[in-house]
């Protein structure tokens, strides 16, 4: 069981891995911040400030301008960097691993993509456009 986001981002590969990886950036559009750089098999500490919480994430593999795999709680994240030109890049998202068998699945799993769109929508808007305030404006 997974599910796939992907989006099209006007900005080459490299820039797009960066402010993944980059706890400086990363506050800019997704989390509030990240305990360290993202490198293959380091744990990462997450944090929300606005909603204080915070997570941990595994992270599995990485392909500098290519490939992020990480794992957080139950399941695995694979994100795919491919570069159509020097302006461009296709980034997509498969969430896997979910439980087959939890009777929360549906609510589990359509809740975490339109995380994943809201997520991507911020990146988008922050990389093309400079936007910095959409990361903590979703209310559940």
């Amino acid at each position: 069981m997974n599910i796939t986001t992907k989006f099209k981002i006007l900005k080459p590969a490299n820039e797009v891995f960066e402010v993944i990886v980059d706890p400086k950036k990363i506050g800019n559009f997704w989390f509030s911040s990240s305990s360290e750089r993202w490198e293959q098999g380091k744990s990462i500490t997450l944090r929300y400030d606005e909603y204080e919480a915070e997570g941990v994430i595994n992270v599995l593999e990485i392909t500098k301008n290519k490939k992020i795999v990480f794992s957080w709680g139950e399941t695995e994240v694979t994100m795919t960097l491919k570069e159509l030109d020097d302006k461009s890049t296709i980034i997509e998202v498969i969430e896997s691993g979910f439980n087959e068998n939890d009777p929360e699945l549906i609510n589990k799993m359509v809740g975490q993509k339109g995380g994943w769109v809201y997520m991507l929508s911020c990146l988008k808007g922050y990389l093309e456009h400079g936007v910095t305030n959409l990361r903590a404006s979703l209310i559940h």
